[in-house]
């Protein structure tokens, strides 16, 4: 093994730092299989690129607040290990690329000194929990959800619960009924509400985006703030036990729901909670360490066009509740920019500020606790690092994701085409500068990374074919989704598809009629009133691929012809486990049931323990040939295929043996033996492995 080591102060994440490093070693001399390599590197951040050799990095950042030291540690992370340039992602993330494999672990280590971390940024696992970018500030908000995103996360962080899930998991929390973190295309949403005096979430339920979008479902009207991380634990618990685990397409939580239903799915919740350790967490709001402005005092400076100051200032400054205080919003060009300019803009925030930034679900940057006085001073600032571009969250302001850049999945530029559609924006409607109704958003893929299916406007990376078989670059263009406020949105409609090329002519198109027929409606309202064919009509004649010009296959920001590439997706894609290697888990499940268990953490032995348990008897049933598709279907199975066969004798059936864990709080007496069972049982399998292995090849000889 690898003898690196880190100066990292908390143990349990230098451990994890090592096992990452003595995972790559074992995978590089062939002792690991490459699928299940690559699930244990997502987990911890490290994700495939597009180019080969090189790896993308995502930076975990909790609901988007960075604090200055935090920027500044992630730039030098960038400058010695990849090319210098940040891309702020959709999620509130951080991602760096073309990042050697071999040094992951000490980049890993050294974010760590200023507590950043890489763990469950990617995988199938409990993602980046997201949070409202003006949390704490906003006007709306009953209260700051900040302390409540921040407890959740560190619950759930390196939870044996939700580290092998089917697929991932995605939390959001909104400040107010505007519900500006989305909660109603989340695996779980919650929404700030007093009722009675009394802090708590509106709850909702298996949303989703990518090529099936589907609407949330209210689980709780008003939850009190002590009940989210125990229910949140019985969801996951549910989900991970009878969630979809072979079928990509058909693994994420908006399937299970829709499969048994909501009720039924509350209904097992409901009864988890008797397996759950805590059955309330109350989490201390107060004793949250948010950030504090600075006391400096304004100086005098000289605006040199204080026309464009005050459009910035019309369009980039964000109202907020504390007195005498503005927010200031940061539109960056697609989510990038570079170390050296955040370097800077820590500096600036420290000295002058609250000391931290917070990233938007728009990939954009907010300061917080800006004095009023200071607003000109800052735009002086602002200004030298290039960051007053007006038009913060307006129309101007497109979110796209990386497509084709660096993303295995990427089927069509969309950078290219997100920076050709602002130019347009720009150049021939000005007056949607200040137009923060209309959202436009563009994926690459049908994967949704950015948000495309919920945008008033929407575009999706894809391909057409000509009649003599040439591909060229297209974009599926969606109208009339929209963010409706508390848990209520639309998803857009798949409209035309037409060749990348014309996907700004289809904008004009567009907005020329929404300027004609609106009426002074909302986006969402004017396209609902008008419908479907309507905008079918006047767009199908773009997407004829009879006439393409030579400039057509060649994609938007490229010279060269279009080539379709897609490499394997890493969006948290369900592994293929082999049988010794999942004999091999069982056993390191085992002793981290005894870890935990040795710290008195026994709610975590009773599931590590459980979770050798099923991978034991995937083992076997994997080598019989038989689906491993969910949890409690390896359970059945195995029952049936082994135990009511008497081919296996456990004294009792598999289900009674395994279902404990829902049926005993969790104690020291039954986590001691809960724990033996499943040692015990990894003994009995691996064994009558080797019997029926030894048997064939006798029969072989």
């Amino acid at each position: 093994m690898q003898s690196f080591r880190t100066e990292i102060e908390n143990p349990i994440v230098e451990k994890d730092i090592i096992e990452l490093a003595n995972k790559i070693e074992l995978f590089h001399n062939g002792k690991i299989d490459e699928e299940k390599f690559r699930s244990l590197r997502l987990a911890r951040g490290v994700y495939g690129q597009r180019q080969e050799g090189v790896q993308m990095i995502r930076i975990k950042l909790p609901y988007g607040k960075v604090k200055s030291n935090q920027l500044r540690r992630i730039s030098d992370v960038s400058d010695e290990y990849s090319r210098g340039r940040l891309h702020i992602t959709t999620r509130q993330d951080i991602q760096i690329h073309y990042v050697d494999l071999n040094r992951t672990p000490e980049l890993w280590a050294e974010l760590e000194r200023d507590d950043v971390t890489l763990r469950e940024a990617c995988g199938n696992t409990v993602r980046n929990v997201t949070a409202s970018e003006t949390a704490g500030i906003d006007l709306n908000e009953p209260f700051d959800v900040s302390p409540y995103a921040d407890a959740l996360y560190k619950f759930f962080l390196r939870n044996p619960i939700c580290q092998e899930m089917g697929r991932k998991f995605k939390v959001s929390f909104s400040s107010s009924d505007e519900d500006t973190g989305l909660s109603y295309m989340h695996d779980l949403g919650f929404i700030a509400k007093i009722k009675d005096g009394v802090r708590g979430f509106k709850v909702l339920i298996g949303g989703g985006l990518g090529s099936q979008p589907r609407h949330a479902d209210v689980l709780y009207d008003f939850l009190d703030t002590d009940k989210i991380i125990p229910v949140m634990e019985g969801v996951l618990r549910i989900f991970d036990r009878h969630g979809e685990r072979k079928s990509r397409a058909k693994a994420r939580m908006k399937f299970l729901i829709k499969d048994i239903g909501l009720d039924a799915f509350k209904e097992l919740v409901d009864a988890e909670q008797d397996a759950i350790e805590f059955k309330s967490i109350a989490i201390d709001a107060d004793a949250y360490k948010a950030s504090k402005p600075v006391e400096v005092e304004a100086s005098l400076v000289d605006i040199k066009d204080l026309q464009a100051f005050e459009t910035w200032k019309s369009t980039n400054l964000i109202p907020q509740k504390q007195e005498g205080y503005v927010a200031i919003g940061i539109k960056v060009l697609l989510g990038d920019f570079y170390t050296d300019k955040a370097r800077l803009l820590a500096d600036l925030v420290e000295k002058y500020a609250a000391g931290e930034i917070r990233l938007s679900l728009r990939q954009n940057i907010v300061i917080p606790f800006v004095k009023r006085e200071l607003v000109a001073f800052f735009y002086t600032e602002l200004e030298k690092l290039g960051f007053v571009e007006a038009g913060y969250n307006k129309a101007v302001d497109i979110t796209a994701c990386p497509g084709t850049d660096t993303c295995n999945l990427g089927i069509a530029s969309s950078t290219g085409i997100a920076d050709e559609l602002e130019r347009v924006i720009k150049a021939e409607y000005p007056q949607y500068l200040n137009n923060e109704d209309l959202v436009i958003k563009i994926s690459g893929c049908m994967n949704a990374c950015g948000q495309h299916n919920m945008a008033n406007i929407g575009f999706q990376g894809m391909t057409v074919r000509t009649p003599d078989k040439l591909v060229a670059p297209a974009l599926q263009v969606l109208l009339g989704g929209g963010n409706l406020g508390d848990g209520n949105g639309v998803f857009a409609d798949k409209v035309v598809k037409v060749p990348s090329k014309r996907g700004p002519e289809a904008l004009r198109r567009i907005l020329d009629d929404y300027e004609a027929n609106s009426n002074g409606k909302l986006f969402v309202e004017y396209y609902k009133e008008k419908g479907e064919k309507y905008f079918y009509d006047f767009l199908n004649d773009l997407q004829d691929v009879t006439n393409l010009t030579q400039d057509d296959f060649i994609d938007w920001g490229e010279e060269e012809k279009y080539v379709k590439e897609i490499g394997i997706g890493e969006c948290a894609g369900v592994v293929i486990d082999l049988i010794a290697t999942l004999f091999l888990e069982s056993e390191e499940k085992i002793d981290n049931a005894k870890t935990s268990f040795d710290n008195k953490v026994f709610s975590s032995a009773i599931y590590y323990a459980y979770s050798s348990l099923v991978n034991s008897a995937k083992a076997l049933l994997l080598a019989e040939n038989k689906k491993t598709n969910t949890h409690a279907g390896i359970i059945s199975q195995f029952d049936e295929l082994f135990v009511e066969s008497g081919r296996i004798d456990l004294g009792v059936s598999f289900s009674d043996l395994i279902y404990q864990i829902n049926k005993f709080a969790p104690t020291e007496d039954f986590a001691s033996r809960y724990i033996e069972n499943a040692n015990a049982f990894l003994q009995k399998v691996r064994a009558f492995r080797e019997s029926e292995t030894t048997t064939l090849e006798i029969k072989a000889v």
